[in-house]
């Protein structure tokens, strides 16, 4: 009997660090996931020019594609920055501007996830973001910094046409915290793609 005790305790402990790594990796195929589901919802909604749901039950949809070539940045940004939407794909914050409009568009996403590849932006990076609208809009980086989450000093009603990524600071780390990395980007170019 006291020789199945250490073998009870190592299998519990052993399950107990499946179970844990096993979370861990369902955070990250989720991710994959939506995003195959999301790219199939934002072509729909290029094809219609209306809003189309990833799924029957999302509370959001896509309302751009965000790429970043040197970094392999490539993600659909959904509608609203809620911690439901965000779990899936970037979001556009509710109250910023639409990318390529007058103000600063708003576009948060995890950094463990979405937003990784943030670590290795640098000034200058370009930035394309495509609408579901069909409006392509090109972003070049002008400045990064880390703030506070409530004094980023983000004015989303700023004159001319912005765009800033932001996610969770210091990168490498899962803990939450107060800081975000925020990478400021001026709008360079825009195109409309012709109709089908």
């Amino acid at each position: 009997m006291r020789g199945l005790l250490p073998l009870a305790a190592a299998l519990i402990l052993g399950a107990g660090a499946l179970a844990f790594v096993g979370q861990g990796l369902a955070i990250y195929a989720k991710a994959i996931l939506a995003q195959i589901l999301l790219d199939r919802a934002f072509a729909q909604s290029l094809a219609t020019s209306a809003p189309v749901k990833p799924w029957s039950w999302a509370d959001t949809w896509p309302v751009a594609k965000v790429e970043m070539e040197r970094i392999r940045l490539e993600a659909i940004v959904l509608k609203g920055g809620s911690g439901q939407a965000l779990a899936f794909g970037p979001g556009l914050l509710d109250g910023t501007a639409l990318p390529g409009e007058e103000g600063t568009a708003v576009i948060a996403a995890h950094r463990d996830t979405h937003f990784a590849g943030l670590a290795k932006v640098r000034l200058g990076d370009e930035i394309r973001l495509t609408r579901a609208d069909g409006v392509t809009v090109w972003f070049r980086v002008t400045q990064m910094s880390v703030a506070p989450w409530d004094r980023s000093g983000i004015d989303p009603h700023a004159d001319g046409r912005w765009l800033v990524l932001t996610t969770c600071w210091p990168f490498g780390t899962s803990e939450p915290g107060p800081l975000r990395f925020l990478v400021k980007a001026q709008m360079i170019a825009s195109q409309r793609s012709t109709p089908r």
